[in-house]
């Protein structure tokens, strides 16, 4: 507990120093997790991502809770990045990647489900509003 409580302070603190987004590839945004209450805006047409901190390792994994409106927005890809240098039970970052669609409002709902094999709630989830121009 203590341990996701450092890395959510060190997150915010990083997006602070970058005003809440990292360098931005042309026809692309980076947006990080810490921030789900803020609203995310993308032009209809540009990929976007949303990176969360993530430890294959320990079995608890993220994924889409609900369905996506896929008039609005498309899932593309989730990548996993293991942190360097890579050590078992050394954290990550999971890379979900988006396509903006069409001009609308929708919401994007991540869950953190624990390792289990029966259907469970999720331990943790995250809203973010994606609002498409």
């Amino acid at each position: 507990m203590k341990r996701l409580f450092f890395l959510l302070v060190i997150a915010m603190l990083a997006i602070t120093a970058c005003n809440g987004k990292a360098t931005e590839a042309p026809g692309s945004e980076e947006l990080i997790i810490s921030e789900p209450g803020r609203s995310i805006e993308v032009t209809a047409g540009n990929e976007f991502k949303i990176i969360i901190e993530s430890n294959a390792s320990t079995g608890y994994h993220w994924e889409l809770v609900g369905e996506l409106d896929e008039s609005i927005v498309k899932f593309i890809k989730r990548d996993y990045q293991a942190s360097e240098p890579v050590m078992p039970g050394s954290g990550g970052k999971d890379v979900w990647v988006f396509q903006a669609v069409a001009a609308g409002e929708t919401t994007i709902t991540l869950g953190k489900y624990p390792p289990s094999n029966d259907p469970v709630d999720p331990a943790q989830t995250v809203i973010f509003t994606i609002i498409v121009k």
